[in-house]
């Protein structure tokens, strides 16, 4: 993937000829709408006119070591060019990776209680437990599925802290936790998957599923929240709050 400032380091490969057919194209776009490397070709063109048309010449006696070829020049600048761009190509990963750190950070992670017992996640299902208990909570059933839920919100400065209690969900099943905003709009929360077992109903390995997310919607602006299948987009239960 090409940094956004790239084609302004191109204008001496474009100049010399060094750029292959999908970058001169690049180039040449850009070259339209950018003045100061329209006047940056202006002045290389002349130069590259000039190393064009050398040809070989006679060395006198005693005289210094010849300047390297065009060709050696041309060559030189070729592996500067696409040095920059590994370079460049390189920060521009870095900063899409810290990107999605930063991004997880502040709409936070789905935890299930339960499923991993390691410290951090006995940690995680503490607050969970601790938001469903000092949130402010709602509950719910709906009558044609039979899922049961409560969800408990907390305002934070960046939107809601929200907590899903689920049970009587039956699987197997991919679903995702929807904040509905006044003006109709779904924001996801959080998502999952629900085992073939399912969750509350005889058989099931746990009596309940609780998962933890977040959304940027501050709590006054929520109408409802929906627990809705992934794909098929069916409403499995309604939490008007």
């Amino acid at each position: 993937m090409r940094a956004p400032d790239m084609p302004h380091v191109d204008v001496g490969a474009y100049a010399l000829g060094l750029l292959e057919v999908p970058d001169r194209r690049a180039f040449e776009a850009h070259l339209a709408t950018c003045f100061s490397c329209h006047e940056e070709l202006g002045a290389l063109s002349g130069i590259a006119q000039t190393l064009d048309g050398i040809g070989p010449i006679a060395d006198p006696v005693g005289a210094m070591p010849a300047p390297p070829e065009p060709a050696a020049v041309t060559d030189l600048i070729r592996h500067r060019i696409r040095r920059e761009r590994r370079h460049r190509a390189a920060r521009a990963l870095a900063a899409a990776a810290a990107g999605v750190v930063l991004l997880g950070a502040a709409l936070g992670t789905g935890y299930t209680l339960g499923t991993d017992r390691g410290p951090a996640a006995s940690a995680q299902d503490g607050g969970t437990a601790q938001l469903l208990r000092d949130g402010r909570a709602v509950s719910a059933t709906d009558a044609g599925t039979g899922v049961t839920g409560t969800v408990a919100t907390q305002r934070k400065a960046w939107g809601s802290l929200v907590a899903l209690r689920l049970s009587k969900v039956d699987g197997p099943l991919a679903c995702e936790l929807v904040a509905v905003d006044r003006r109709g709009r779904a924001h996801t929360v959080v998502g999952w998957s629900v085992p073939a077992k399912g969750y509350g109903l005889p058989g099931s390995p746990r009596p309940q599923l609780a998962l933890q997310g977040g959304t940027a919607l501050p709590p006054g602006e929520i109408s409802r929240f929906e627990v809705r299948t992934i794909g098929e987009g069916r409403t499995l239960l309604t939490v008007p709050v």
